[in-house]
């Protein structure tokens, strides 16, 4: 029997740790650094994602088979080159590798010299070149900052006047700190997004079911990019054109790519795609599970996580399978995200939900559950179809307490409505 440490603390990795813990291979799951949430599936232990050498200590001493990475940032940091040096089984990138979704410029550029389909776009670290470029740009235009900014480093300007103040902010006020220090300028592409994950060792590709998040705060997509505010799967209206495409000239072409660049990668790696007229587009790659399209996936997943990151890891080819209901899950955040917002109002409740619900940003105190980060709570439930799932969902949101959260009340309704 084995034993697994995921690494990370919200709500993808509670679905990840949930999911582990299912497996009739593993007899303990622990988490680091976890939140109190997470305590029905896994141990937390109290290591920050950053602390290499004290992750590497523990998985010694714990004799821990599997280490599984949740979040970007310790894998751009290289947390995969430090455990393999040390001969610890990682699955997740290393940290050249996961420049695909550390920097913009890095994926712009192997796209284009491996034609992976995606939108027309120049690079900058100058903010006058930058500037003058921009000028001569169609609205709307899309701005990306180069480095990560936690998802939300991503302005669609409509008008130029925007686009300009835009880029200003971003070069020159710091609006996303270094990240935003380069950009890329991106001529903004019309269709329907869509998330298409796959399990990669090096040219060995194993696609999910694709999922569909909701990245702007308010209904009907209006306010501030955000992480993703909920998600659904399967995305039936979407033709079975598009999910070829998207494994056939997306994910299988960057991961032959990767190989040739002499930076094989491995680990989970998530094509953010977009179904146009011309064809699927790439909107980004990035190197992990998304979270909230993780919560929905493994939910739907009926495979043993385990026994597939096993056969990943070994090269060996596996079939996924995926439940026929769909799966649809609403993020409960705090009121002021993804921009400010308060900490530590206390959620009354839980007890009453018969959903599953995965902790994103909770706490304790004194014995109750509070909210502490920006994106709190993950209501997820299934039904025959994404309207069943959906009325069963918010019928479970109802039973929360909590002045402090806020949701969308529109999840699941474009593939509902079409």
């Amino acid at each position: 029997m084995a034993k697994v440490l995921v690494i990370g603390s919200g709500g993808r990795e509670h679905a990840i740790a949930w999911k582990f813990a299912q497996s009739e291979q593993v007899e303990q799951v622990y988490v680091a650094p976890g939140n109190p949430g997470m305590r029905d599936v896994a141990q937390c232990v109290d290591l920050s994602v950053h602390d290499f050498e004290g992750l590497k200590d523990f998985v010694k001493k714990e004799q821990i088979d599997l280490t599984f990475v949740g979040p970007e940032i310790p894998l751009c940091e290289g947390i995969t080159d430090a455990f393999q040096q040390e001969g610890l089984a990682i699955f997740g990138p290393t940290k050249a590798a996961a420049q695909l979704e550390g920097s913009k410029v890095f994926a712009k550029e192997m796209m284009r010299k491996y034609g992976i389909p995606t939108a027309a776009y120049q690079s900058f670290s100058d903010y006058e070149l930058a500037l003058a470029y921009l000028k001569k740009q169609p609205m709307p235009v899309v701005l990306k900052a180069d480095g990560l900014a936690a998802g939300k480093g991503v302005i669609i300007a409509q008008t130029r006047k925007e686009a300009e103040a835009s880029l200003k902010a971003m070069m020159c006020n710091h609006l996303f700190d270094e990240a935003g220090s380069s950009v890329v300028i991106e001529e903004f592409l019309e269709g329907e997004e869509f998330s298409q994950l796959a399990f990669v060792n090096e040219e060995l590709v194993i696609p999910m079911e694709i999922a569909q998040d909701h990245k702007r705060a308010l209904d009907q997509d209006k306010g501030l990019n955000t992480g993703g505010m909920g998600a659904y799967t399967p995305v039936r209206h979407l033709p079975k054109e598009a999910i070829e495409q998207a494994v056939e000239q997306i994910l299988k072409p960057m991961a032959q790519a990767m190989v040739k660049e002499g930076i094989p990668f491995q680990g989970v790696l998530y094509g953010g795609c977009m179904w146009t007229k011309k064809g699927v587009k790439t909107i980004e790659f990035n190197v992990r599970f998304g979270d909230p399209e993780t919560e929905v996936l493994l939910l739907s997943m009926q495979d043993d996580l385990y026994r597939v990151i096993q056969k990943v890891m070994h090269k060996e080819p596996v079939t996924l399978h995926w439940g026929k209901e769909a799966v649809l899950g609403v993020v409960l955040a705090n009121q002021g995200y993804p921009q400010s917002y308060a900490k530590g109002a206390i959620i009354e409740g839980l007890d009453q939900l018969d959903a599953t619900v995965f902790h994103m940003g909770t706490g304790e105190k004194e014995g109750k559950t509070t909210a502490i980060g920006g994106r709190v709570l993950f209501v997820a439930e299934k039904g025959k179809d994404l309207k069943e799932a959906k009325e069963k969902v918010y019928q479970q949101i109802a039973k929360i307490r909590c002045d402090s959260l806020f949701w969308r009340n529109d999840i699941g309704d474009k593939g509902i409505n079409q």
